[in-house]
């Protein structure tokens, strides 16, 4: 097992055990925002309802979060049972380990960001319409349900750019498997602080 980690080696642990459960708060928040998002208005005689399911970039967006939400509670459950036994010795065995939780993390990542950024598009589209083919805004007939989506988009923005800080972390950890202390096997193909 590696020696006891020094005090930088915890605080690097400390913030990503910190961003995975942002991303996993976040995240959680943004789903059920949208989710849980619907409108009723009346227009003379018919009855219209505005849900989330109606924009597809919005199913994507809470499917996106839901998954990132899974993952970032395993991931944040791995951080934790690394600190709580002692300085954070649970050790990365293999560079394969390393490779499975930097490439989840940059899925997570890209995942997130291209699902966010679609449902950001596709809301900016209902919000403001498309004047050259006549398409007219619809937030000014559903301000609520505008205004609840804009709130989940705005978690699903934090909880995203958390994802790509976790991404960083996750690169620095596998990458410096690859360089520094060559000399000792012991300490050839093993992370410290996972």
């Amino acid at each position: 097992m590696a020696a006891m980690a020094g005090p930088a080696e915890r605080k690097i642990k400390v913030w990503e055990l910190v961003l995975r459960c942002l991303v996993g708060g976040f995240g959680a928040v943004a789903a059920a925002l949208v989710v849980t998002d619907s409108q009723t208005r009346n227009f003379f005689s018919l009855e219209r309802r505005a849900k989330y399911t109606d924009m597809k970039a919005l199913v994507l967006l809470v499917a996106a979060n839901g998954a990132a939400v899974g993952y970032s509670l395993l991931q944040a459950a791995r951080c934790a049972v690394a600190m709580a036994r002692g300085g954070g010795a649970l050790v990365m065995s293999s560079r394969a380990l390393a490779w499975s939780v930097f490439s989840g993390d940059q899925l997570l990542a890209y995942a997130m960001l291209a699902a966010t950024a679609a449902a950001l598009q596709s809301s900016l589209l209902g919000k403001l319409g498309q004047p050259e083919l006549q398409w007219m805004g619809i937030c000014g007939l559903y301000g609520a349900f505008c205004r609840q989506v804009g709130a989940g988009i705005a978690c699903a923005v934090v909880a995203g750019l958390a994802a790509v800080l976790l991404a960083s972390f996750s690169a620095f950890n596998l990458f410096r498997l690859y360089g520094g202390n060559k000399g000792s096997s012991s300490t050839r193909n093993r992370a410290t602080w996972y």
